[in-house]
């Protein structure tokens, strides 16, 4: 099944800022659309905002002036759904509720041909339901663009039960060829990116509500020593705070109230007192014109130590054993069968967050998970109140001579990049073992639809195929609720990898 031809009308049903993006990458690939709004004379106003954007796309070289006035003659307002009854491809953006969308499409089923692609723009609610009110539900499919449409290039095609495969590949085919990157999924809640994303808001909220470190410090850990494009509280102050959990209840309902879903209280608190994000001046942080972004925490300089003794390979940190010899620190090496720590002239322990707590241990202090310990400029460092003055010292003055600035925060386990790491790796694991999508089309998700620096597989390849497990097995002991247990794809992945490392 090829895309549809570029002479077939494509309509955009709703006419919002989703609704005109959507209208416009199918414009500019060549095709006549047809533009309707329930609401009178908005479809026209919209068709004016497309032109002024095509404008603005000719002023930056973007597009020739020749092939804008071509577009604009292919676009076309609709009076009424009748309007679009010569359309092959009818894609519906309106109100995000369940019963609109189905007297919507049974609307269009009455008017459109019987060969006409229906597709859903849906961001929460789930396909197969509303194609359930369809006669012909097997033509019905989600296209899931993400907000710019023109600019991002992610679309998640999503396969209700109904969903025939022939319209399914059309419609994948069809956003293939208007120059986007599509990826296939069954309709789970969520989809792909909505599903496996929540990690990485709910464990710096939980890491926030167990008073272990503020938000702007959170979101430098994410984004300097994680790789991530922006941190949990910057970001959700950006999409706005009640759209957000929104979504993260709506994922939490579908998996009928799903522990490892669970919403954030502080977050929910934070939406009832109207305090959204950047749409209404104050969120997380304050963005009113005058207000000062407050600063993570960053330690005083600390002397460095004058050698460390390592103990074992140091895992996936194992680069920094040689960042420390280049710095002029001498490291002194022991063989440890189960050894991943450096040893601090004091006695203390310096160790890889493991989903243990460093009140559990006598003199250590944890240090978290980096993307890439030589491109990090920030690291987080762990300790109880029991842990020797001298050892948070010694560790702090260890990674600032590797030029980092050092955040501390209080003992949880997991700390906050190597928690929400492990998170997002088990649900990815989860999802592609329930047939949700491929390993390969969730990572090409994970990277372009929400910036993640690696996609969760190619992440656990690089930290190596245990570690998620290992972590999230310690953080289940310490937090049994359910939350943090391996899935049963994450544990099979594991310990099929160990037992044919064991009989190699």
């Amino acid at each position: 099944m090829t895309a549809l031809d570029l002479s077939s009308p494509v309509a955009v049903v709703g006419t919002g800022t989703m609704g005109q993006g959507i209208a416009q990458v199918a414009l500019v690939a060549g095709h006549p659309v047809r533009l309707y709004d329930a609401v009178p004379g908005r479809a026209r106003e919209a068709a004016a905002a497309i032109g002024a954007r095509l404008d603005r796309l000719v002023e930056k070289d973007r597009l020739t002036a020749a092939d804008r006035d071509a577009a604009r003659a292919r676009l076309r307002p609709a009076d009424d759904l009748a309007g679009l009854a010569d359309c092959a491809l009818v894609v519906e953006a309106v109100l995000e509720r369940l019963d609109v969308k189905q007297e919507l499409f049974r609307a269009l089923e009455e008017i459109v041909s019987p060969d006409c692609l229906l597709a859903t723009n849906t961001s929460s609610l789930s396909v197969t339901a509303i194609g359930g009110a369809l006669s012909h539900p097997g033509r019905f499919v989600g296209l899931h663009f993400f907000n710019p449409a023109p600019l991002l290039p992610l679309v998640e095609v999503v396969s209700g039960f109904a969903t025939d495969v022939t319209s399914a590949t059309r419609a994948y085919e069809t956003a293939r060829a208007w120059g986007k990157t599509p990826v296939a999924c069954a309709d789970t809640p969520g989809f792909i990116v909505n599903r496996i994303a929540r990690p990485f808001y709910a464990e710096a909220f939980a890491v926030y509500e167990a008073q272990a470190a503020d938000p702007a410090t959170i979101d430098a850990v994410l984004r300097e020593s994680g790789g991530f494009r922006m941190g949990a509280f910057e970001l959700t102050d950006l999409i706005g705070q009640d759209v957000n959990e929104s979504v993260t209840h709506s994922v939490w309902q579908s998996f009928f109230q799903d522990v490892r879903f669970t919403p954030s209280l502080a977050q929910r608190r934070l939406v009832e007192s109207g305090r959204l994000g950047r749409k209404t001046g104050r969120g997380w942080y304050d963005h009113r014109d005058g207000a000062e972004r407050p600063e993570p925490h960053t330690a005083d300089k600390r002397q460095p130590p004058a050698y460390v003794v390592a103990e074992g390979d140091l895992g996936p940190a194992s680069e920094l054993l040689a960042m420390i010899r280049e710095a002029g620190i001498e490291v002194r090496e022991e063989a440890e069968d189960n050894g991943t720590r450096l040893v601090l002239p004091g006695g203390g322990q310096l160790v890889l967050a493991d989903g243990q707590t460093s009140v559990e241990f006598r003199d250590v202090v944890y240090f978290d998970l980096a993307l890439d310990y030589r491109r990090a400029t920030r690291i987080a460092l762990s300790a109880c109140q029991d842990t020797g003055a001298r050892t948070v010292s010694e560790a702090t003055g260890l990674f600032q001579a590797l030029g980092k600035d050092v955040s501390l925060i209080g003992d949880v386990p997991g700390m906050i990049v190597a928690r929400t790491v492990a998170r997002i790796i088990d649900l990815a694991y989860d999802a592609v073992a329930k047939g949700v999508a491929t390993e390969e089309d969730v990572d090409t998700a994970m990277r372009l639809g929400v910036n993640y620096p690696l996609g969760p597989f190619e992440w656990n390849r690089r930290l190596g195929r245990t570690w998620a497990c290992s972590v999230l097995d310690d953080l289940h002991q310490r937090d049994p609720s359910g939350r943090y247990a391996p899935s049963l794809a994450l544990y099979r992945h594991s310990f099929a990898t160990d037992q044919r490392e064991g009989t190699s």
